[in-house]
């Protein structure tokens, strides 16, 4: 039975990597997926994609950290579908993160998107939620967000400033922002969890971790496994259907029960 059959969905950062993954198991579900990316050509071609499964789609060109943009993204999704059910917000600077850019200004770029974005995006879609009474919010934090760097630091020069953990940062602060907006839309019937990721095998990891760490990654967690972006899209998925109802302002960890939050 499909899960989230005739619901619409809005998944930002859905044109790569989990997101890419999240849009594919919504449709599959059969949800309406809507979309939202800087990425416009990629996520055209996730659409495609979604399409060739029997599934219906919309790829709009997104910057979340611009607040016009995620108005825009809403309100073409109630344009198009009539309603907007589920709001998935993924999109983060990841991918392309400047690791060596150790500025103000980078930490400050790191954070429109990464937590910021979260909340432009909420806000965007919450007037339409509230008018249903009903709505289901989905953040994607991550375990960095509770690993120190412990171990890893530098002390040979006092001059060289701490590097800049705005990555990390931006987790937590998504995490606290799901407790708050849970807090805020529950009485209009909308429940606001997230999904707290570790690391997960994706181009983007790939990218920014080095590849003798993926490697040892098994050996870290209990399960003895190295995360797939599909492994996922259950916890997204009972996320956005019916039965999480009940349940709001939750971090829920996938990682293979690695730092096993209590």
């Amino acid at each position: 039975m499909s899960r989230l059959k005739d619901k619409v969905a809005i998944i930002t950062g859905g044109s790569q990597g989990i997101g890419r993954e999240y849009a594919l198991r919504f449709a599959r579900e059969g949800a309406n997926v809507v979309i939202g990316d800087i990425r416009e050509d990629q996520a055209k071609e996730v659409v495609q994609e979604i399409v060739a499964i029997g599934g219906k789609g919309l790829a709009l060109r997104t910057d979340v950290s611009k607040e016009e943009d995620t108005k825009r993204l809403a309100a073409a999704t109630h344009e198009r579908f009539g309603r907007i059910d589920i709001l998935l917000n993924n999109a983060a600077i990841f991918y392309d993160m400047e690791l060596k850019d150790q500025s103000v200004e980078y930490f400050n770029k790191v954070l429109s998107v990464n937590l910021t974005g979260v909340w432009l995006c909420t806000r965007a879609v919450e007037r339409y939620m509230k008018r249903q009474r009903k709505g289901k919010i989905i953040n994607q934090s991550s375990t960095a967000a509770y690993m120190g760097n412990a171990g890893a630091v530098d002390t040979s020069d006092p001059e060289v400033p701490s590097p800049a953990p705005h990555y990390s940062v931006a987790k937590i602060g998504v995490s606290g922002l799901t407790k708050y907006m849970a807090g805020l839309l529950g009485p209009w019937g909308i429940n606001v969890n997230a999904i707290c990721p570790g690391l997960t095998l994706t181009e983007a990891a790939r990218r920014i971790v080095p590849e003798d760490m993926m490697s040892m990654l098994p050996m870290f967690n209990a399960l003895k496994c190295a995360l797939q972006p599909e492994d996922l899209t259950g916890t997204a998925v009972f996320l956005a259907s019916e039965d999480s109802d009940k349940m709001t302002g939750q971090v829920l960890v996938v990682d293979g029960g690695m730092i096993m939050l209590g």
